[in-house]
């Protein structure tokens, strides 16, 4: 019995990590369920210091590769991959973001936690994908779990937390 105990311990401990990736950080859900404060890992911190983004630093960003261009746009529950249209910094036109996406709100909520420029190796990163005037707020005949929205670019605005 002792070879299947060993067998067991490494499927127990894989099963936790993919868990802990899952949510995110543990991220709480308010009443609305949109997310609620985070703070922005020691990491991510660190690497917008180095490489100097500052809170409010801001690029137009598609929201979603897949659907670059749209006059409309579908997102979903879950992971993101937007990319830079502008500068951002060092990270130039063409970086990936990578993120989460809650719609379960009034309004969609985008966090990215890493970045990938196209010659280089990710960054941990904080921040969030915005735009002026309830524009990202959901169409009514959004279905539970997606978020239909006008366009598909937002502003991803550099933070130290998410509130």
């Amino acid at each position: 019995m002792p070879t299947s105990r060993a067998l067991l311990i490494p499927s127990v401990i894989l099963l936790a990590a993919s868990s802990a990736c899952t949510t995110t950080g543990g991220v709480s859900l308010r009443s609305d369920g949109s997310p609620g404060p985070q703070e922005c890992p020691e990491k991510a911190l660190e690497a917008m210091r180095y490489l100097k983004l500052h809170v409010g630093d801001a690029a137009l960003v598609e929201l979603d590769a897949n659907q670059m261009r749209s006059r409309r746009s579908t997102l979903y529950d879950g992971p993101i991959e937007s990319v830079l249209m502008r500068d951002l910094g060092p990270l130039e036109t063409t970086t990936r973001l990578y993120g989460q996406v809650w719609t379960s709100g009034p309004q969609v909520v985008v966090r990215y936690y890493k970045a990938h420029p196209p010659d280089g190796d990710e960054v941990p990163i904080c921040a969030v994908a915005r735009l002026s005037e309830d524009q990202m707020r959901k169409q009514p005949e959004s279905k539970p779990g997606t978020a239909i929205l006008d366009g598909s670019m937002a502003s991803a605005v550099v933070v130290n937390a998410f509130r």
